[in-house]
């Protein structure tokens, strides 16, 4: 059996200039779909939500409710479930409750990463797996 080494991984740092917070990113993208998983501080597997879109509609379930922010983490994952058309789970550690700064870094990181797979997938720079 030979391994295969992928290069659909994506890890980002994000950093909000109010609080002064960093958290990690690491984006996972699939053929049907995404994991992203956030973390502050540490690497850890925290709440967790699924999301999935078929035909314009989209169901979520919270696998693991967030402790404070659940509100955040579902509309992550529904949002980008829609834009990939597909399956998006996602996964929050977090030490402290976010502020609207933070969530708003985070967001645009993501988006930015979800728009980038999506266009290089279009363009056939890189072939779905």
């Amino acid at each position: 059996m030979q391994n295969k080494v992928s290069d659909r991984i994506l890890i980002r740092s994000v950093s909000s200039e109010e609080s002064h917070r960093i958290f990690i990113i690491k984006f996972l993208s699939f053929q049907n779909g995404c994991f992203i998983s956030l973390s502050e501080g540490s690497d850890r597997i925290g709440s967790l939500c699924v999301s999935i879109s078929s035909s314009n509609k989209v169901n979520t379930a919270k696998v693991i409710p967030s402790k404070f922010d659940s509100i955040f983490v579902s509309t992550i994952s529904e949002k980008v479930s829609f834009m990939v058309n597909g399956i998006c789970i996602v996964s929050l550690h977090n030490t402290k409750q976010l502020q609207l700064c933070d969530m708003k870094a985070i967001m645009e990181e993501i988006m930015n990463l979800v728009k980038n797979e999506s266009n290089q997938i279009e363009d056939g720079r890189r072939p779905p797996s």
